[in-house]
C-alpha cells in the first residue's frame, strides 16, 4: 500500500509528531502518556475546551474521550487566537480542521499502513474509537488510496 500512497501534509506532521513522541503502535495511543509527552494537564468535565496547556475533555466512554482528545490537540498544536474575537466563518474552518486532525491523529495513515486487514471492527478495536468515527476514516483513508491509485495509473497511461 505504502509504494504509491503519498502522505498529504498533515500525516507527514501526525506520523513526525508521534515519531517525535517514540509512539509507533496502536497500543501506545494512551491520553494520558501523549499529554504528559505534550505537556499537557487533562481535566474532565462536562463540556471540552482547551485553555493554555490545559483540556478539559467531556467525561464520556474510553473511545469518545480519544476522539475528543485528538480534536483537543489539533486545536492545541496548529490553532491560536481568543475564539471569543473571531470571527464565525473562522472559527468554522477551525473546527472543521481539528475535527479532520482527530481523524488522522486517532488513527494514523502511518499505523494503518502496517495493519494487515483494515475494516471498521479493525480500526474501532485497534484504535480504541466509535463506530461512525472508524466508518468515517475507514472512508478516507479507501478514497485516498483509490485517489493514489488512480494518479499511478493515470500516470503511466500518460508516459
Amino acid at each position: 500500500m505504502e509504494g504509491c500512497y503519498i502522505n498529504t501534509h498533515l500525516e507527514d506532521y501526525i506520523q513526525n509528531l508521534y515519531k517525535f513522541l517514540r509512539i509507533n503502535r496502536p497500543e501506545q495511543l494512551i491520553i494520558d502518556n501523549i499529554a504528559k509527552r505534550l505537556n499537557l494537564n487533562i481535566y474532565y468535565g462536562k463540556f471540552s475546551l482547551r485553555f493554555g496547556n490545559d483540556l478539559v475533555i467531556q467525561k464520556s466512554t474510553k473511545q469518545r474521550e480519544w476522539q475528543l482528545f485528538g480534536h483537543e490537540v489539533g486545536h492545541y498544536l496548529r490553532h491560536c487566537g481568543n475564539h471569543l474575537t473571531l470571527h464565525r466563518l473562522f472559527l468554522d474552518m477551525q473546527e472543521w480542521q481539528a475535527n479532520h486532525f482527530a481523524y488522522h491523529f486517532c488513527v494514523p495513515t502511518f499505523m494503518l499502513h502496517k495493519t494487515d486487514y483494515i475494516s471498521i471492527d479493525t480500526i474501532m478495536n485497534l484504535f480504541n474509537v466509535e463506530y461512525d468515527f472508524a466508518v468515517r476514516r475507514l472512508e478516507m483513508y479507501q478514497n485516498k488510496l483509490y485517489k493514489e491509485g488512480m494518479n499511478h495509473v493515470l500516470s503511466k497511461i500518460q508516459n
